[in-house]
């Protein structure tokens, strides 16, 4: 009886671990796109997913995220990341970060979108290379119309 106990306690440890709902890390120039399928090279306008149950989906830029969204049921999803352009490999929530879409900032999908941790940063790339500021629920008006 003991050994069982253990045996169930093992497990629901095991469950627990599992199920961690956490960023993962970007395997740059060897992790794919989960929705165009591209090599995902580009440090600073790569993107992630993460669902409720852990599933982490990789993206080389946030438009890929956008357009993978179309066709994923939102209620299942947990995190938005998008790489921070003034931090390469720094993942930040999405819902939170400003974007830019300016044509002076090339993005592997030629939406020219880069994403920025904070606003003031948002502001002065703005000010050096021009385009629009965008937050995240904005951003998603802008590419479903």
């Amino acid at each position: 009886m003991q050994t069982l106990k253990h045996y169930l306690i093992i497990a629901l440890l095991l469950m627990l671990v599992s199920c961690n709902v956490s960023p993962q890390a970007i395997d740059y120039g060897s992790d794919g796109c989960h929705f165009c399928k591209m090599t995902i090279v580009d440090k600073v306008h790569a993107a992630e997913i993460v669902t409720k149950k852990g599933k982490v989906y990789k993206f080389d830029a946030t438009e890929c995220m956008i357009n993978f969204m179309n066709d994923f049921d939102a209620s299942e999803i947990e995190l938005y990341l998008s790489n921070n352009y003034t931090e390469p490999e720094q993942l930040i929530d999405a819902k939170r970060a400003t974007f830019l879409i300016s044509k002076n900032i090339p993005s592997p999908m030629g939406a020219y979108l880069s994403a920025f941790k904070n606003k003031a940063d948002a502001e002065k790339m703005q000010s050096e290379k021009g385009g629009d500021l965008y937050s995240w629920e904005e951003l998603l008006v802008h590419f479903n119309d």
